[in-house]
């Protein structure tokens, strides 16, 4: 049997786990890797790639990143998630702001460097990277546009980080690129939506909040017909493999997306849609894999042990 002090410790653990939303964490892995092996670097073999130390320095220091940032986030909307996600603010409340501010500073520390590990250019990425999530956190993402942006540029920019070490710059990397920046970008202001009760409490100048839900929409709106461009130009003008029916079924899945937004207007409306929208980013994740199936099971990554 567990003491008290046992069981209030597992708590303290699982609410620094909420606060860093740790979830989240083997997706963003995943992502880095699967984007290194079949988008950044295809000419390399599979398994140099995923035994490149240097790499899975790099894909840890963003993962200690991310999870400083989403500590930095929570320790500034810490009011207004009592409002908006009351039950897990209640969770996250578990660990003092002390602690998270402690752990915050712990895990910048040491993304910094692991960072110099590789380079004092690699330091140098990731500090600036540190220091924009910290400004978004505590003043950009009160303003209605320039947040959303910064966030989602700031969800993208690990991904140009493994980018400048591989040293490819290839056009389909910068169409993807774009896919996925639209795609969180229409996420954040789906949030916005969401959270317009605590934003407006907490003076968060978001565009539903200064301009309204109409103005809102017609913005996701154009967002979402804008990921058609991106997606011609993947799937007419470059080699995705099987990772066309993911688009396809992605353009699909975002007509009925938008018919929805036009027709909820309540929080958990809200959700579900936000919830669309991160399963087609996770989706999206695991399709690279379709754009050369083979590489899994082909000799280059089995037969070189």
């Amino acid at each position: 049997m567990l003491t008290k002090k046992s069981k209030l410790l597992l708590l303290k653990i699982f609410s620094l786990f909420s606060v860093v939303r740790g979830y989240n964490i083997p997706v963003i892995v995943l992502a880095q890797y699967l984007s290194s092996i079949f988008i950044l670097a295809p000419e390399r073999r599979a398994l140099d790639v995923i035994l490149d130390w240097r790499l899975l320095i790099l894909v840890f220091t963003s993962t200690l990143t991310i999870a400083s940032g989403y500590i930095i986030n929570n320790f500034y909307d810490s009011e207004k998630d009592l409002i908006n996600r009351p039950n897990k603010s209640m969770l996250d409340r578990l660990v003092s702001q002390k602690t998270k501010l402690h752990v915050y500073f712990v895990l910048n520390f040491l993304a910094a460097a692991l960072a110099y590990i590789i380079s004092w250019r690699a330091a140098l990425f990731y500090s600036v990277y540190i220091f924009l999530i910290w400004y978004y956190s505590h003043r950009l993402k009160k303003y209605p546009i320039v947040g959303n942006l910064t966030a989602s540029l700031l969800a993208v920019l690990p991904f140009f980080g493994i980018l400048l070490y591989f040293k490819n710059f290839y056009h389909v990397i910068f169409a993807h690129a774009t896919f996925l920046f639209l795609l969180i970008l229409i996420r954040e202001m789906i949030k916005d939506l969401e959270n317009i009760k605590g934003d407006m409490v907490n003076d968060y100048q978001t565009i539903p909040v200064r301009f309204g839900e109409k103005a809102s929409k017609q913005v996701i709106t154009g967002l979402t017909m804008a990921t058609i461009i991106p997606v011609y130009i993947l799937v007419e003008k470059f080699n995705v493999g099987y990772m066309d029916i993911y688009f396809y079924v992605s353009l699909m899945i975002l007509i009925s997306f938008l018919i929805k937004l036009w027709k909820s207007t309540t929080h958990k409306e809200y959700l579900h849609l936000h919830n669309v929208l991160k399963f087609l980013i996770i989706a999206g994740v695991f399709s690279i894999i379709l754009i050369d199936p083979a590489v899994l099971f082909h000799r280059r990554i089995l037969l070189h042990f």
